[in-house]
């Protein structure tokens, strides 16, 4: 339970900065400027944040890194997938619920600074199932190994 707590404390953190920086910049920016952003608002608020991180896919033994990363990851326990786009699609939240499971994440936020106010274009998703592609998933401090073809 004080996992949890933990990850909602985090998760409340990125939303109230988000919000900021969206109410602040508006929509309309690219994706790259309110990463970067979010990113130095975090770590102001002292928290540990990582960019562009890759996650490779293990799947029967065998581990391929195919480019997938995630936007921002938050004291190495939420995902922050950020888009700025009108709408988001089933799909945005089916790849940030991707990265959040192949990463074996506990947790993760969908937001998209392209919507009129942040709160509709904000999810959160929790990983209820995780990653089963044979064997764990690499952490992204874990190198990929490579077997030749």
């Amino acid at each position: 339970m004080l996992v949890a707590r933990q990850d909602d404390v985090i998760t409340e953190i990125i939303i109230r900065e988000a919000i900021t920086i969206h109410r602040d910049l508006g929509p309309g920016l690219l994706e790259s400027a309110y990463e970067a952003f979010l990113a130095f608002a975090l770590q102001e608020c002292g928290l540990r944040v990582e960019r562009q991180v890759p996650v490779p896919i293990r799947y029967r033994g065998q581990t391929v890194e195919v480019g997938y990363r995630i936007d921002l990851l938050v004291e190495r326990r939420v995902v922050v997938e950020i888009k700025s786009i009108d709408k988001l699609a089933p799909s945005h939240t089916q790849q940030a619920l991707t990265h959040i499971r192949l990463g074996g994440y506990p947790t993760g936020l969908l937001l998209n600074f392209g919507a009129g106010m942040l709160r509709d274009g904000l999810k959160r998703l929790v990983n209820d199932r995780p990653y089963d592609g044979g064997s764990p998933a690499l952490s992204p401090s874990e190198p990929p190994t490579s077997n030749p073809a």
